[in-house]
């Protein structure tokens, strides 16, 4: 749905609060994979609260304090779950999108197309490059949106380049999310994730809307992401595009009950909120 859509809304608490911070974005919020539905939907957006319920004993809302990055040898490339150490190439997409190839040559077979917005809310996608040829004249990016998860490769010439050295992890075993800049854990919290009918698919995804709330479902705020999920709950009568964002059932956070989202406390996104840009890499693992 395009940013500026009509659509109806049955959510009046959620409406409410969008019509005063977003206008007429409000609708967009039903297409965030955590955001209800009607009350009389055939099944609850999260799962009953007797799950089981995950430790989450050492994963208070706490910021790590930075440590610096040794200059007395040559650091790996990546750190722990996979991080990258060194600040990240992402590039804008120009409007239109880009055809994205097999290979790093235009003749090879076309594998999709980059989008030049965002699914819902119309932001201007900044995406991951995460490899480039020996030349650096091509970079191998992850396609948004797309199911399976494709990657596939974009010629970078005239494309606007900035850096990033802010990386998102997502454990959804330990149901943890790390936040790292330059390499340094700042923020560890827990975090909800996928039910066992709904789990949140792994993947390399990047931040593509920043969008405030006035509470509810998805708490204060949400980061949406390059992703969407493939099996949304029965009855599902939302969207299906995945998202770190608040909750208003904060028991739920550190455990699997959510329909593929990640839910984190207020205290989170209010840490989040100055680190996580457009185009942050966000790296979610079994």
């Amino acid at each position: 749905m395009r940013r500026r859509a009509a659509f109806p809304l049955q959510m009046s608490w959620l409406a409410t609060g969008l019509a005063a911070l977003l206008g007429l974005a409000a609708p967009a919020a039903a297409h965030l994979a955590e955001a209800r539905g009607p009350v009389t939907a055939a099944a609850p957006a999260h799962a009953p609260r007797t799950g089981p319920a995950i430790s989450v004993v050492g994963l208070h809302d706490q910021p790590y304090p930075p440590h610096p990055v040794g200059t007395e040898a040559r650091q790996p490339k990546h750190g722990p779950h996979g991080i990258p150490l060194a600040p990240q190439l992402l590039v804008g997409v120009p409007s239109g999108g880009i055809v994205a190839h097999r290979s790093p040559s235009r003749t090879s077979r076309s594998v999709g197309t980059v989008a030049a917005t965002s699914k819902y809310y119309g932001f201007p996608i900044r995406i991951w490059v995460e490899a480039t040829n020996p030349k650096g004249t091509w970079g191998k990016v992850q396609l948004p949106y797309a199911w399976p998860r494709t990657d596939g490769w974009i010629p970078l010439r005239g494309l606007p380049r900035s850096r990033t050295d802010v990386v998102v992890s997502v454990d959804l075993s330990q149901h943890s999310v790390r936040v790292y800049r330059s390499g340094d854990l700042r923020y560890r919290v827990a975090g909800a994730t996928g039910a066992a009918s709904s789990p949140t698919p792994p993947g390399d995804y990047v931040v593509t809307d920043r969008v405030p709330f006035a509470g509810g479902a998805l708490g204060t705020f949400a980061f949406g992401i390059s992703g969407i999920q493939p099996r949304l709950p029965a009855g599902w009568s939302g969207g299906d595009q995945l998202a770190i964002h608040g909750t208003d059932e904060p028991w739920s956070i550190g455990r699997s009950v959510s329909a593929g989202c990640v839910r984190v406390s207020e205290w989170s996104l209010e840490h989040f909120r100055p680190l996580l840009q457009l185009g942050t890499p966000v790296i979610i693992r079994p």
